[in-house]
């Protein structure tokens, strides 16, 4: 959780790397006309967690205000419900469509989420998932629960997690979601170990 500039910054670059953005003149030029809404999407995300956790001036107030309206209309043009304080650094969403996250859900840092996913809790609980760092989830996976999941798992599309699992290096799929084998989670995320 960003508590600080520094983690704020670190936070940003994190991001940056995992979506593969370079910012220089040339990219800042590219996305006047030609803008990358995730990555808008994921700034403004992490800008919202930096005032809301650690700016507490009146003015502050204010542009938290307008940081809220920002993230709630790109979350709306996205289909993004992702709610501040829950992804660690390193977050990379790939694509536009429908991602729902509840905002108990913990995920550590290198997370690598596709469309179509929701990570909630269940019947009514308000204890969510807890995932690990370095971990893959592809589109359509729906993940609930008071579950935790290991580091380094990649889970397959469509599969259904509602079972912790406490192996790490592993790729879990199906309905439910078993362990089918070992996998090096660097052949995913390729800025795991960086």
């Amino acid at each position: 959780m960003i508590q600080s500039k520094k983690d704020y910054q670190y936070y940003l670059t994190r991001d940056s790397l995992a979506l593969g953005i370079k910012p220089n003149i040339k990219i800042s030029l590219k996305s006047f006309f030609i803008p990358n809404y995730i990555w808008q999407f994921q700034k403004t995300l992490r800008k919202l967690e930096y005032y809301t956790n650690c700016k507490t001036s009146i003015f502050s107030k204010f542009h938290l205000a307008f940081l809220k309206l920002r993230f709630r209309r790109l979350s709306l043009k996205l289909s993004f419900s992702i709610p501040i304080n829950v992804f660690g650094p390193g977050l990379a969403i790939v694509h536009y469509g429908t991602i729902v996250v509840n905002k108990n859900a913990k995920i550590g840092k290198n997370c690598r989420i596709h469309a179509s996913t929701n990570i909630g809790a269940s019947g009514g609980s308000s204890l969510a998932p807890q995932l690990g760092d370095n971990i893959y989830i592809a589109p359509g996976v729906v993940i609930y629960g008071d579950i935790k999941l290991a580091n380094n798992i990649a889970i397959a599309a469509n599969s259904t997690v509602y079972k912790s699992i406490k192996e790490s290096n592993v790729m879990i799929a199906g309905t439910p979601a078993k362990v089918k084998k070992g996998i090096d989670i660097n052949i995913l995320i390729r800025h795991a170990n960086t």
